[in-house]
């Protein structure tokens, strides 16, 4: 009796750690998506082009270095001490710095002295080289603050990571606003006494402004962590002289262990990292051989800053949201219940797909106001992209999902293996739309959409053939769908009559949207897409209940 009391306690305490980190990463997006705007409409599109060059390479970096030392360091430390062998969990931690320094130190080391081969040889961006630079610090304090995260989350707790996390983020948009402008306008002043104004210099500086950020947040984050990990030093030595263990793990065995923990994490993140790199270059090599290289830098900027940016917003929530109903699926697949797990990946498929669908037809219809409303300057060309390009809401939605689901019924390879198959097509898409039909950014913009699609395929046949499962269509797309395309209608229609009347992009867009959402819900109610019992399975969805029914909707 008093076995399952512990064990329900312990399974309670699971839950409430993951959602603390849960909501700390959706906070961290929303900070993350919110300082981008002004970001942009500081360093433009051309300096935007440079700080998502440089973040492409820094995130390789990062992958390789410090990526998976949370997840590595929290399982070692964990099993140690829950044999209470706090003497060897001590050692992981030395351990794990020492590996974080050399490791880390070699990444900073790559980005510092090849920024120059990077943004010249690589992109055929010299400008790009600012942002990477300041960004090669920034790398070595990551894979501290990965052990440390790491450490803490080993001993059962996510509030440290999740409150570093979002400290972290604060400091970031604070700084990268800042530095960014500051750097934009004195190298501005510069170009105005050259006579140099428009090449570049100036954006270039500002986007190192942005990256400036990363490394403050990232330094705060670390500094946050170090004064929590002296302040337990007490407690660690009494545990440590308590320590009876007998036998000592040594550093070498130690550093293996955590190697080989690390090494499967890094090579089944690596494909969607490459990805962005890979486009990266081959685009930019591409708009060269097309005697287009000097227009790039403000091409992708706009590629990888607006469009990027109005496309993770209906991503982030509908991925947060079913990613929350993950967890049940693997707890289904612990009992060895099957219906239950066909149930709960009907769930999360369908509460994608309730989101997804019509945030595309929402970002469709109204691309031009929020665009306008969020950048200033010309956004013909970011509209265009969003127009063409919203369709990749559901499909990376839709992605996410099922490669979360394949995870939690332990099929972590299938993912992978699907991901490399769908890179290949991808990038074979990408040659034939920019070199055969010269269709530019917008080979980019495509042949993302098709390489989420393909994901979405493969994963879609396999947890099929694993579940014997088939997706219900009426409920997931069928009415979603109908219930986007009436709500499509009425957002245009009240936009347009707002904004004859009180001749405001803002005020019509936000008018436009609020109606967007009220007309989608009543329908998505009305037409029996969401029953009260699903609903309560949603994150939320009991006070969402309690709202309709009093509404007389449900």
């Amino acid at each position: 009796m008093e076995s399952n009391r512990r064990k329900k306690k312990k399974e309670s305490n699971f839950v409430v750690q993951g959602s603390i980190l849960a909501v700390a990463s959706i906070v961290v997006r929303i900070i993350g998506i919110a300082y981008r705007v002004p970001m942009i409409n500081i360093i433009g599109d051309e300096g935007m082009g440079y700080y998502g060059t440089a973040f492409n390479v820094y995130n390789i970096a990062l992958l390789l270095s410090s990526y998976s030392l949370p997840l590595a360091v929290s399982k070692m430390v964990s099993a140690r001490l829950a044999g209470k062998q706090y003497r060897n969990a001590a050692r992981i931690l030395r351990a794990a710095l020492c590996y974080a320094t050399i490791v880390g130190a070699f990444a900073a080391a790559v980005i510092w002295f090849g920024a120059d081969f990077f943004a010249k040889d690589v992109f055929f961006m010299p400008y790009a080289a600012f942002a990477l630079r300041t960004l090669a610090p920034t790398v070595w304090i990551m894979a501290y603050l990965g052990v440390f995260r790491g450490y803490f989350q080993g001993q059962g707790t996510m509030v440290p990571t999740a409150f570093s996390q979002v400290f972290e983020q604060i400091v970031n948009a604070i700084v990268s606003v800042a530095a960014g402008s500051f750097l934009f306008n004195e190298a501005l002043k510069t170009e105005v006494l050259k006579n140099q104004t428009g090449d570049g210099y100036s954006n270039a500086w500002g986007a190192a402004g942005g990256t400036i950020g990363t490394g403050a947040g990232a330094f705060t984050a670390l500094i946050f962590l170090l004064f929590l990990f002296a302040a337990c030093a007490k407690m660690r030595k009494r545990q440590i002289r308590r320590d009876q263990t007998e036998i000592l793990e040594s550093y070498r065995d130690i550093t293996r262990i955590l190697f080989f923990t690390v090494v499967p994490v890094i090579l089944s993140s690596a494909i969607y990292n490459l990805n962005s790199v890979l486009d990266n270059g081959i685009l930019a090599y591409n708009f060269k051989t097309l005697g287009q290289g000097d227009e790039f830098a403000s091409i992708w900027g706009v590629y990888t800053g607006k469009y990027h940016l109005l496309i993770n917003v209906p991503m982030a929530i509908s991925n947060a949201l079913s990613s929350s109903l993950i967890p049940s699926v693997s707890r289904a697949v612990a009992v060895g219940d099957k219906k239950l797990v066909r149930a709960r990946v009907a769930s999360a498929i369908r509460f994608s797909c309730i989101v997804a669908i019509p945030s595309t037809v929402g970002l469709t219809v109204l691309a031009g106001p929020v665009n306008n409303l969020l950048f200033s300057g010309d956004n013909s060309l970011a509209i265009r992209m969003t127009i063409y390009g919203s369709l990749a809401v559901v499909f990376y939605s839709a992605s996410t999902v099922t490669n979360a689901i394949l995870q939690g019924i332990d099929k972590m390879r299938l993912p992978i293996f699907h991901a490399v198959i769908s890179l290949v097509l991808h990038l074979i898409a990408l040659e034939i739309m920019a070199l055969g039909f010269h269709m530019g950014i917008y080979s980019m913009v495509f042949s993302n959409i098709l390489f989420a699609l393909f994901m979405v395929l493969m994963n879609a046949r396999s947890i099929r053939k694993l579940l014997g499962y088939r997706q219900e269509m009426k409920k997931t797309v069928i009415i979603p769908v109908i219930a986007s395309a009436v709500m499509g209608i009425f957002t245009f229609g009240s936009y347009q009559l707002a904004h004859l009347a009180v001749k405001s992009n803002a005020i019509s867009t936000l008018f436009a949207m609020m109606i967007a959402v009220v007309v989608y819900g009543v329908l998505l109610i009305k037409l029996g897409a969401l029953s009260a019992a699903e609903l309560k399975t949603m994150p939320g969805g009991t006070k969402l209940l309690r709202v309709f029914r009093k509404l007389h909707l449900m």
